[in-house]
């Protein structure tokens, strides 16, 4: 028998049996014979069709149905299709209709598109599946409404075009900016922190410890009215406070915007444009609260250094200096180690490679002092201190060079210009070239600066950057860090406590009418806020965890902080237990992690105390381990002079 002819013969059945008048049907889909009924419910003035397949309606498959005679067919349908079944399904649909319309209603949606799948949905699943399709529907509609109003909220209650008015007492001063703007030797933070000072009071910002460090004892070691000056330091690791004290010298992120002061020096202003630090600039730019404020850095920033001050109605004053010596590249590259001498500075853009060349170089008859970021701030003062001194004939180092440490350096030389950028390997950019070939010629003690490539292409690469001109900072833009504040605002408004999703809301849904500042979060606060979430802690917790200066890359680090943020969650007490692997044991690696690991603890310990009571174990375990690195250094570039035969060594 035919498709076609044995519907016709099913479509006859069924009007034999009388089931065609109680609005059953039979149909063959998805590989399945089953039956239909179709009906109408009421509710609330309103008529809703149904066409539903009833829990027992699936009959064979085809090719089973096929087989059966008449009478067993009828036999089926006769179960499978009575008037109770038709009361039953009814019911069913009646109390599904109310509970949709009525939730709908809550949700102020109207029910209609949703209840018109009851008809529309022609599957051969029973009614059950049809209804959970239609409750998934409204739940995803009722999710997508509650995302419009949270983000309208949200919107609502954080401006950013009234960012600058969130700094109530820089507000309400008459502040003045003084931009120095100049390259590298050019004395502009020198005469920065001169009028600093000559101040009754005030604040230098640094974009590094190891320049807050190196300006609180270059600031305690002047004078004002015969007597040395009240300095304190405050870095996010690390408080000394001196009672009375007149000036801080402070790392940027830790400005305190409450107190009143003269003078604030705003170093490295260029780094408004940082891709993860910028919104410190942006937010002390905004909300240093001094009388005058000092931006010190690259001429690059000038324009977006006068869009900032009109933007916040502030005088501006710009002095363009000169560099006091003059930089210059070397004829030709220097091609081979014997070509280094006294006062280089070797350039290389990873610790690995740094090591490397710092074995090389002592094989070759030089001593060597070595930099790179991983090394504490005291390491690198030790390390460029030996420099300084003439202990070390050249220094190895990163790019940490160019920024915080001034250094007798005669010639800067480039081993390599391409650097890695977090995803692949490119060109350094020619502010960077010119930050660091601009370490070269200490003005005072050198008539001019040097640069060269170690090998050709880099020579000729260099040559090139630092011929490119300047690009100026983008003048729109500028990033805003969420702050506590801001998503205790979002949390109120939107009811939600999860971190990354009150983060993600401050980067996507506040109101940014014009752009001029814009929200900004790093990946890497964000990808620990996923993490936390998933702990019992408050979202202030959850906040001062994600931005624990700590490397997720180590895994050493990255289980201390987990374990940190895990005994946080259950309220116990994290202490320190240094004697478990002794400073004295360990290698140089080990011991960078340790100087980090500690350093992030009194972070920590700094902003929960009552969970991180160690702060002063750690501080002096940092300092020890930060001088076991030192000495691992020192013992290393003595090993390597010592493989080097004597007449090959230089002095």
């Amino acid at each position: 028998m035919s498709e076609l002819a044995d519907q016709e013969h099913d479509d006859q059945l069924m009007r034999e049996l009388g089931l065609a008048d109680l609005g059953f049907s039979l149909m063959r889909l998805e590989g399945r014979v089953f039956l239909r009924l179709t009906g109408v419910v009421h509710y609330g003035g309103r008529s809703y069709p149904y066409d539903l397949v009833p829990a027992q309606g699936v009959l064979a498959k085809p090719s089973k149905w096929r087989k059966l005679d008449a009478d067993a067919r009828a036999a089926v349908l006769r179960e499978r299709a009575s008037p109770a079944v038709v009361e039953e399904l009814h019911g069913h649909v009646q109390a599904f209709v109310q509970e949709i319309a009525d939730a709908s209603d809550d949700c102020d949606l109207d029910p209609q598109p949703f209840l018109q799948g009851l008809a529309d949905m022609q599957i051969s699943e029973p009614a059950g599946m049809v209804f959970d399709r239609i409750r998934q529907r409204l739940e995803h509609a009722v999710e997508r409404d509650m995302e419009e109003q949270h983000a309208e909220r949200t919107r609502q209650s954080i401006n950013l075009a009234e960012y600058p008015a969130s700094f109530e007492v820089a507000r309400r001063l008459k502040r003045k900016f003084i931009a120095l703007l100049g390259p590298t030797n050019s004395g502009k933070t020198h005469q920065a922190i001169e009028a600093l000072a000559k101040a009754p009071s005030g604040v230098y910002l640094a974009p590094l410890r190891l320049l807050a460090l190196e300006n609180y004892e270059r600031l305690q070691a002047m004078q004002q009215h015969g007597r040395p000056l009240a300095v304190s330091l405050v870095t996010g690791e690390e408080r000394r406070l001196e009672p009375g004290a007149t000036h801080v010298a402070s790392t940027v992120e830790m400005l305190d915007t409450r107190t009143p002061v003269d003078v604030a020096v705003i170093d490295e202003i260029q780094m408004l444009a940082d891709r993860d630090r910028g919104a410190a600039w942006t937010a002390a730019v905004c909300g240093a609260p001094a009388h005058t404020v000092y931006l010190v850095g690259a001429p690059e920033a000038r324009r977006a250094i006068e869009v900032l001050a009109a933007r916040l109605d502030c005088e501006l004053e710009v002095h363009v200096l000169k560099r006091k010596g003059p930089l210059s590249m070397e004829e030709s590259p220097v091609r081979k180690l014997t070509g280094l001498r006294r006062g280089d500075a070797i350039i290389c853009f990873s610790r690995r490679e740094v090591l490397m060349w710092r074995d090389n170089v002592t094989e070759a008859g030089l001593s060597v002092a070595t930099v790179y970021g991983n090394l504490s701030p005291e390491v690198r003062r030790a390390q460029a201190q030996r420099f300084r001194d003439g202990a070390a004939d050249v220094v190895v180092g990163t790019d940490a060079i160019a920024m915080g440490l001034n250094m007798p350096i005669a010639r800067i030389v480039m081993t390599t210009s391409v650097k890695y950028n977090g995803v692949e390997e490119e060109e350094i950019p020619a502010a960077l070239a010119r930050q660091i070939a601009g370490r070269a010629g200490r003005f005072g003690v050198h008539e001019e600066g040097l640069v060269a490539g170690f090998d050709a292409e880099t020579h000729n690469v260099m040559r090139s950057l630092l011929r490119e001109k300047p690009v100026p900072l983008k003048t729109t833009g500028f990033a805003v860090a969420p702050t506590l504040e801001h998503l205790h605002r979002i949390s109120a408004v939107t009811n939600e406590h999860g971190l990354a999703k009150l983060l993600k809301r401050f980067v996507h849904n506040i109101d940014v009418p014009d752009g001029f500042f814009y929200p900004r979060i790093t990946e890497d606060q964000f990808e620990r806020a996923a993490w936390l979430d998933m702990l019992q802690l408050s979202v202030a917790e959850k906040f001062a965890l994600s931005l624990v200066p700590i490397s997720a890359k180590v895994h050493s680090l990255q289980h201390a902080w987990e374990s940190w943020a895990t005994a946080l969650a259950h309220k116990k007490i994290t202490h320190l237990k240094p004697e478990n692997n002794p400073l004295h044991y360990m290698n140089l690696q080990e011991a960078e992690d340790a100087c980090r690991l500690y350093s992030a603890y009194a972070w920590l310990a700094y902003r929960q105390p009552e969970y991180f009571p160690d702060t002063v174990l750690a501080l002096r375990l940092s300092r020890e381990a930060s001088e076991r690195v030192d000495a691992i250094l020192q013992d290393q570039n003595s090993a390597a002079r010592k493989r080097q035969p004597k007449k090959f060594r230089r002095r």
